[in-house]
């Protein structure tokens, strides 16, 4: 009955057990639950080739087996060596592991290596690459964002002040392929918007989007469970991504954008040292041009291939594609419905249904418009507004008694204040007229029109006098007058006749000063 055939971590074991260690059959044979017939052939061919312990440490796997085993494997010399940038490259694609890519070699090379040395073989490449097997990247997965921590300048052409500003780097997991763009700051609407020129960049979105944990990106930093700013992640939702922000401190998470943030510096940065911009834009032109070239570049890790090469055969058909429409930039807050039914959104103040009085709502607003929304639903809608300080009412989320007052006119509380009498229609003319907000002085005239109900016309006419002469111009003082009956007193006289002018002397100029 043949011996079976022993790995050659076995065969090192057994000669150096008895070579190295001096132990008889029977115990290296225990040792390796194997038969005593196993360990003498294996000793009895190495003492034919005359081999020490020594020359067995340095002998390859290879080696050492048509030693032991004859020539029933040809040489290691003769075997098709795998290529492995190609290999490497192709593990990104979704669905091809090592065990499909070794049968393809096999296909081609029905000689070559079998499986158990074949993925020794690429493990051995990778780490003489400084690659790690952990960080295989599969193609349209993940693209890695941050910001360069050396920074670009422009200049002010009239001035000569110098203005430093942000340099954005994102990075495509599989293929390297690389975006980078100076923006002016690292706020979250230079942030968005690099996210989008780089996704229009990329021609498509990728699985995930991970950034460092910066302000701009994560509302709160954990290590476990980090919240995404508001805009960021409807961002992400817009374009059928997520965010998986890296760790803090752990820096192999993003580990593929620092690295791309070197090469930035290095091929684009290092470029433009001795060169001065005089805007964004002009910065930004320069940038284009060479970070065309670095995508360009041969890449030696991967056997000559280049960035842009390697992103169109792995990468591009792999991202998902973008929406018809660009995400618009918004921001988010949270405010509390005042007691008049309007929040306020950037010094404006915009209404939702009365019935929302004390509850918190969410209002997303861009440049155009503004939601506000309630657990999730979207309650109203206004157009954006710039003015500080005004309304913007929808009529139907007032209450049936506001919505009476919106019917009121300036003409027709004139009309109906005159009814009352002269010195009740000037009251009304100046309160309207004083009032920063149309409505703040119809709600005044109408209060003061109805405390005729209570009091009087006549009374009420005579309290509208004395508050013109009092400048008290207010529903409140003409209450007051009319609660403490100062109605009823005589005003006081004023002189008809006008001021004599004092006499003339030398001090005083006269009209012929200015003619």
């Amino acid at each position: 009955m043949a011996t079976p055939r022993l790995t050659m971590r076995n065969i090192r074991e057994i000669l150096r057990q008895k070579w190295s260690l001096n132990r008889s059959h029977r115990e290296v044979a225990a040792s390796l639950n194997i038969s005593i017939g196993g360990v003498s052939k294996i000793v009895g061919k190495a003492d034919e080739a005359a081999l020490t312990w020594d020359a067995v440490v340095t002998l390859t796997d290879d080696e050492l087996e048509r030693v032991v085993y004859g020539t029933q494997k040809a040489p290691s010399a003769t075997r098709a060596v795998p290529d492995f940038p190609y290999l490497h490259a192709e593990r990104k694609r979704p669905g091809v592991t090592l065990a499909l890519l070794h049968v393809e070699y096999l296909e081609k090379y029905p000689d070559g290596y079998r499986y158990t040395q074949f993925c020794e073989l690429y493990r051995t490449w990778l780490g003489r690459r400084g690659l790690t097997m952990r960080l295989d990247h599969r193609a349209g997965d993940k693209a890695f964002v941050d910001y360069s921590g050396v920074k670009l300048h422009i200049v002010d052409r009239s001035t000569g002040e110098v203005t430093p500003v942000e340099l954005f780097v994102g990075v495509l997991g599989a293929s390297n392929y690389t975006f980078a763009e100076a923006t002016m700051t690292q706020r979250s609407a230079d942030f968005i918007g690099s996210h989008l020129r780089m996704l229009e960049f990329f021609g498509g979105a990728p699985a995930a989007l991970v950034p460092d944990q910066l302000k701009s990106g994560v509302a709160r930093s954990c290590w476990y469970e980090p919240k995404i700013q508001r805009t960021y992640e409807a961002m992400a939702e817009h374009y059928g991504t997520t965010v998986m922000p890296a760790r803090p401190g752990k820096p192999r998470d993003k580990a593929k954008v620092e690295n791309g943030v070197l090469i930035v510096q290095r091929w684009i940065l290092a470029r433009v040292r001795n060169e001065t911009f005089y805007s964004l834009d002009e910065l930004n032109c320069r940038v284009d041009v060479l970070q065309e070239d670095l995508n360009s570049r041969p890449m030696k890790k991967y056997g000559g291939v280049s960035r842009r090469q390697l992103f169109d055969r792995i990468e591009r058909a792999e991202l998902r594609p973008l929406p018809t429409e660009r995400f618009e930039f918004c921001e988010w807050k949270q405010p509390r419905v005042n007691i008049d039914y309007h929040v306020e959104v950037d010094r404006h103040y915009y209404s939702v249904p009365n019935a929302l009085v004390g509850e918190l709502v969410d209002a997303r607003f861009t440049a155009s418009t503004v939601e506000l929304l309630h657990h999730g639903k979207r309650v109203a809608s206004h157009a954006r507004s710039f003015v500080p300080g005004k309304h913007t009412t929808n009529p139907e989320h007032m209450p049936k008694s506001h919505q009476k007052h919106v019917e009121w006119t300036p003409s027709r509380i004139m009309t109906w204040a005159t009814e009352t009498g002269p010195k009740t229609a000037e009251l009304a003319e100046v309160i309207m007229r004083e009032r920063r907000h149309p409505e703040q002085g119809y709600r005044s005239c109408l209060g003061i029109l109805r405390l005729g109900k209570t009091y009087g016309t006549d009374r009420l006419e005579a309290a509208c006098a004395r508050a013109l002469v009092a400048r008290a111009r207010t529903y409140g003082h003409v209450e007051s007058i009319l609660k403490a009956g100062l109605d009823r007193v005589p005003l006081p006289a004023v002189p008809d006749a006008p001021l004599t002018p004092p006499e003339s002397h030398e001090n005083i100029r006269g009209p012929r000063y200015y003619s």
